[in-house]
C-alpha cells in the first residue's frame, strides 16, 4: 500500500505530540512493509530525522525566518500538491486540519481527530481562531475519520454530528525509550520527595489547583515539593499565586528539558499529578506507568478510558478531592506497590505497533 502524509502538522512543531504520532506511525508502516512517503515540503521538525530519506519528500530547517510561516505553509500546499498527485498514493492522511484538500479527489482521505478542545473551551482561544471551522471542514470531506479516544468520538458526534460509522477508534501509544538509556547517577535529585507535573499548565489543564490542592494539607504541604517539567516559565500570575498559597522559596519548580530528563523525573517522583479537566488522550500518564510512576489522575474526558484500574481518581473541580487523593498515595506504601503493578500491566494494552496496525484496517476499509 502506498500511504502519504501531508505537510502540514511538519510545518507546525519542531517539536510535539501530533508530528511524533505520524513519525512513529510512518516508522512501523516501514516495518511492517508499506510503502511510505511524507510529503513535508520545507519544514522545522526534528522528530522527521528518524525517518529513512527514501522516506521523505522535503527540506528540513532548524527554524522559519521571522513572519514567514504562512507563506511556507502556502508554498508548501502547492508544491505538494503537484508530489502527491504524481506520486499517486492509495490513501492520504493529511496531519492536521484544512476546510479543503488541494489533492486530487480520487486519492482517499483520512484525518485524525485529536481532541476536542476548541469547541468544548472556546473562550480559551482567540475570536478568530479557525482550527473548530477547519477541523469541521477537514471531517466532513474525509473518507474516514480516526478518533484517539471513545471520548472524543462521542464529542465528535455531539458537535459535528458525524456518523458513527464514519469514525474508528484508535489509541495512541507512549515511547518505551522514556524507560532506557537513565543511567542511576544521572538522575535528577532534590532534597525532598516531589509531585511530578507534566505539560501546559493554563486553562483545562488546570495545574493551579495541584497548587492549591497542596497548599491546603499540611502534611503535603511540609514533605513534598512540586515539579512542573515543560510549559515555560511560570508567568508573573503563577508566581503570585504560588507566594499567596504560603509555598517556600523553590518549593515550586519548573524544569525543561528533553526525554531523558522527563524520564528521570517520573523515576524519582513520588506520584505524578494529572488535574486535567479534558484530555483528547492523555499520553503522560502511559509515560508515568511505564516509568513505575504512581499516577494521581483526574476522572474526566477520555482519561479513565486510558488510565483504567491503573490512577488514583479524584474530582478535578474539587481542590479537596485532589488533595485527599494525593494524600491517599502518598502516605500509604500498599497503595503506591499496588498503581506501580497496575500501571506495568496497563502499558501493555498501548503500543505503537498496535496503533499502526489499527490504523491500516482503517485505509483498507477505503480503499477504492
Amino acid at each position: 500500500m502506498k500511504i502519504a502524509f501531508d505537510y502540514q502538522i511538519f510545518s507546525q512543531q519542531s517539536y510535539g505530540g501530533i508530528s511524533r504520532y505520524y513519525q512513529r506511525l510512518a516508522s512501523e508502516f516501514l516495518l511492517l512493509g508499506e510503502e511510505i512517503k511524507v510529503f513535508s515540503g520545507l519544514h522545522k521538525n526534528n522528530y522527521l530525522q528518524s525517518l529513512p530519506k527514501t522516506a521523505l519528500s522535503g527540506f528540513r530547517l532548524r527554524k522559519f525566518p521571522p513572519k514567514t510561516t504562512k507563506f511556507i505553509m502556502r508554498s508548501n500546499q502547492y508544491i505538494t500538491r503537484n508530489q502527491i498527485n504524481k506520486w499517486r498514493p492509495d490513501i492520504l492522511h493529511e496531519t492536521y486540519y484544512q476546510t479543503y484538500s488541494p489533492f486530487q479527489k480520487k486519492i482517499p482521505i483520512v484525518v485524525t481527530v485529536y481532541d476536542m478542545i476548541h469547541e468544548l473551551y472556546p473562550n480559551e482561544f482567540p475570536k478568530n481562531n479557525l482550527i473548530s471551522k477547519r477541523k469541521r471542514d477537514a471531517c466532513l470531506r474525509s473518507s474516514q475519520i480516526i478518533s484517539i479516544s471513545h471520548n472524543t468520538k462521542k464529542d465528535l458526534i455531539k458537535f459535528f454530528d458525524i456518523p458513527p460509522e464514519k469514525i474508528t477508534v484508535v489509541h495512541l501509544a507512549c515511547d518505551i525509550n522514556l524507560k532506557h538509556g537513565i543511567d542511576i547517577s544521572e538522575k535528577l535529585i532534590y532534597s525532598k520527595p516531589f509531585l511530578l507535573f507534566v505539560g501546559g499548565r493554563g486553562g483545562y489543564k488546570n495545574f493551579n489547583s495541584l497548587l492549591e490542592a497542596v497548599s491546603i494539607s499540611n502534611r503535603l504541604n511540609r514533605q513534598f515539593d512540586i515539579v512542573a517539567f515543560g510549559g515555560g516559565g511560570f508567568s508573573s500570575k503563577e508566581n503570585a499565586l504560588i507566594r499567596s498559597l504560603g509555598f517556600k522559596k523553590e518549593q515550586v519548580k519548573q524544569v525543561g528539558g528533553d526525554d531523558s530528563v522527563l524520564a528521570s523525573l517520573y523515576q524519582s517522583a513520588s506520584a505524578f499529578v494529572y488535574p486535567s479537566l479534558y484530555e483528547g488522550f492523555g499520553i503522560p500518564p502511559l509515560e508515568a506507568m511505564l516509568n513505575e510512576c504512581p499516577v494521581i489522575s483526574s476522572n474526566s474526558s477520555s482519561i479513565p478510558e486510558v488510565v483504567g484500574e491503573a490512577g488514583e481518581y479524584f474530582n478535578p473541580e474539587d481542590v479537596e478531592s485532589l488533595s485527599l487523593a494525593i494524600e491517599n498515595v502518598v502516605f500509604d506504601q500498599n497503595r503506591i506497590i499496588a498503581l506501580k503493578s497496575e500501571g506495568l500491566k496497563r502499558i501493555n494494552a498501548f503500543s505503537w505497533q498496535k496503533c499502526a496496525q489499527e490504523t491500516l484496517n482503517v485505509y483498507n476499509k477505503i480503499i477504492i
